[in-house]
């Protein structure tokens, strides 16, 4: 693909020889020798490089650069100027300007230029696309599902994205919750800034301290060089913190200042660093629970917890289980040149009854797995790993969910109403259906309704 440059100068010589030099099939040059018609062919046409003289009637090339670093900065400029006139092509270069050249010229110092112009405005180009690819890869209507907990999650990452504010993303591991911290990123008015990931169970804390707020050469063993911070590198973006209850009471400090003050300094440094960023933390954990236990600031908890999304389990919202598995299953087969037509009735239902203690990270690695395996177009029963459809399985699976200090009674009872919420659903709410899959009669299934209070239709 040529590169487009176009090329500005009042005198029609300068333009026929510069033209003749930089047409080929590398450059497609469009030379215009009135700068307005210039201003007017960036709006409407597509420009990779800008060549302009510096002194021109009606419109300098001081003035061009300005509009285009305002319109288009992505398009580097070259400012042609004459010997006399170096200091405003200086002052240009200060402004914004790519590079210059003085008249007169060599032809191998203009073609070097324009080519390292052309090379930095390919991968301008390019980072826009990815940035472009990356907010529509993490956008919304990439969080999967039509239940209304997920409706609920999408409609309060659309409310909180503009904002500032900090974000605190609870639920369990598996539930998406990193997923949900980069549609927040890609939803706001910061998408084309950095999105920065740390993990803090990732680190032990002196390692953490460094890759958070960076260190001086020689502050500590090891510090042969500066490096700068997760925060330094967020700046004008998000910071995506997760497993935020690991961090130790030193770093809460740290934290704490760095959200009240967005002010930090780096590991062995006095000098104090200015970030612009927003910050989006997770966790699995119970705050609250840490900050009464005393190992979570309660300071920090209530700078954390401004806007608060929790992740739904994936047992709680059982209506996606389908439409999650039938996009990882045609996820996977792409991706392994495999045409599937989709899952039986059987497979399905075993999908769907399942506890998921791993949520919808469990679900994904599940799928992947029977598009590898699957002798067939369809994925049925028999490819699905033991502990989906071995039921001594899935009872464990349910009961390693529940706290070991249970009210044994009150559990049981729990449980039995959860089971007769699921089986109306399963039946369409037609009551008769319901008791059959319970193994129960119509009256006792009423007499349950009425004992725990649910309605028996839907």
């Amino acid at each position: 693909m040529s590169t487009q440059i176009l090329l500005l100068d009042d005198e029609k010589n300068y333009l026929v020889l510069l033209e003749a030099m930089l047409e080929g099939d590398e450059y497609k040059v469009t030379a215009l020798d009135d700068p307005e018609m210039g201003i007017a062919y960036l709006e409407e046409s597509e420009v990779d490089v800008v060549l302009t003289d510096m002194k021109m009637p009606k419109i300098t090339g001081q003035e061009v650069l300005e509009h285009v670093k305002k319109h288009f900065p992505h398009i580097p400029v070259i400012i042609m100027t004459a010997y006399g006139s170096i200091e405003a092509a200086v002052e240009a270069m200060k402004v914004g300007a790519f590079d210059f050249v003085t008249k007169p010229f060599s032809n191998d110092e203009l073609l070097l230029t324009v080519s390292k112009a052309a090379q930095f405005s390919k991968a301008q180009r390019d980072n826009l696309l990815l940035r472009q690819s990356l907010a529509d890869k993490f956008a919304t209507r990439h969080i999967i599902g039509s239940s209304k907990a997920i409706e609920r999650v999408i409609e309060l990452i659309h409310k909180a994205a503009p904002s500032r504010s900090t974000v605190l993303i609870t639920g369990e591991s598996g539930t998406g919750k990193e997923l949900a911290a980069k549609a927040i990123h890609y939803a706001s008015n910061r998408k084309d800034g950095p999105f920065i990931s740390v993990n803090c169970m990732a680190f032990n804390p002196g390692v953490l301290e460094s890759e958070l707020f960076g260190h001086e050469k020689g502050s500590f063993t090891g510090a042969v060089a500066r490096k700068r911070g997760r925060f330094e590198m967020a700046h004008e973006g998000t910071i995506f913190l997760d497993e935020i209850g690991e961090l130790s009471a030193d770093l809460q400090v740290k934290l704490l200042r760095v959200l009240q003050e967005r002010k930090f300094e780096r590991v062995g440094g006095t000098d104090l660093i200015d970030v612009d960023i927003r910050v989006v933390a997770a966790t699995n954990k119970n705050l609250q629970t840490l900050v009464t236990e005393g190992t979570f600031r309660e300071d920090l908890f209530y700078r954390l917890n401004v806007v608060q999304l929790e992740m739904p389990p994936l047992r709680e919202r059982r209506e996606d289980i389908p439409i999650l598995a039938v996009h990882f299953l045609e996820r996977y087969g792409k991706e392994n040149s495999k045409v599937f037509k989709g899952f039986s009735p059987e497979a399905m239902d075993y999908l769907t009854a399942y506890e998921w203690p791993g949520n919808v990270r469990q679900l994904q690695n599940i799928v992947e797995r029977c598009v590898v395996l699957a002798a067939s177009d369809t994925v049925v029963v028999e490819d699905l790993p033991p502990e989906i459809r071995d039921e001594e399985s899935q009872y464990k699976s349910a009961v390693d969910l529940l706290p070991v200090q249970i009210n044994l009674s009150e559990t049981l009872e729990k449980i039995e109403a959860a089971l007769i919420r699921r089986s109306l659903a399963k039946a369409n709410f037609v009551q008769v259906k319901a008791a059959e899959m319970l193994g129960i009669s119509k009256s006792l299934l009423q007499y349950k309704l009425k004992k725990y209070k649910l309605t028996g239709h839907g």
